[in-house]
């Protein structure tokens, strides 16, 4: 199975970064039927490693499959010193148009977003009418932030009172990268994201990304 991984430019407010992507798939011995599908993760800021498994179209199918970081995480560029204005839907737009370009395929490509891997596709859609998308999957992806939120508040509740005391006290200080508010957090993981008692490695992969830098997920 042919894989490529790469950096692309991404010129962005007269300064340039890059963009970590990975490739699964020959984009150039494709049937005519088939396209490339483009994968969005969620976070913002959760790295691209919990898609991973979509690779097995390419096995399946023969769908060539893409995966990438957006700008902020994992191994595309960081910007941890970044104003809070800086982090924009129109920045991981232009992104994600650039990606397309560059690979050559802009003209004929599926799109898949998880999360708020989806949200972004809807805004991607609806801001740039792509020609070249022909198909659309969007993943567990909220249409109203004030009702996910409002059910997120509700999972919450529901949590231990430990854990509750913890998130409500971080949250409110601004303390998110305290040991304690990661302790609670996973906590409430383990109950509504993933139940597993031992989770993926490419899922614990994209969570340690975040750790690292939880730059983008903070701010966004």
């Amino acid at each position: 199975m042919s894989t490529t991984t790469g950096k692309i430019d991404f010129h962005y407010q007269g300064a340039t970064y890059q963009t970590w992507y990975k490739l699964v798939g020959n984009l150039h011995t494709m049937k005519p039927d088939v396209r490339p599908l483009v994968t969005l993760h969620g976070g913002p800021g959760v790295a691209h490693n919990y898609l991973s498994p979509h690779i097995d179209l390419v096995a399946s199918y023969g769908i060539p499959v893409i995966l990438y970081d957006q700008i902020g995480i994992g191994q595309s560029s960081h910007r941890r010193d970044a104003p809070k204005e800086f982090w924009t839907v129109e920045l991981f737009i232009d992104e994600l148009e650039n990606l397309l370009n560059h690979l050559g395929i802009s003209g004929d490509y599926d799109l898949l977003g998880q999360s708020w891997g989806g949200m972004l596709a809807a805004n991607f859609v609806t801001a740039r009418q792509p020609q070249g998308l022909k198909h659309l999957i969007i993943a567990d992806s909220p249409a109203d932030m004030k009702l996910w939120e409002e059910a997120a508040a509700g999972l919450v509740a529901q949590m231990p009172q430990d854990v509750r005391d913890a998130i409500k006290k971080h949250e409110e200080a601004g303390t998110t990268g305290n040991p304690e508010y990661q302790e609670a957090t996973w906590k409430f993981y383990k109950k509504h994201l993933c139940r597993l008692e031992t989770w993926p490695d490419d899922l614990n992969a994209s969570f340690a990304a975040m750790t690292e830098d939880p730059t983008v997920y903070s701010t966004m």
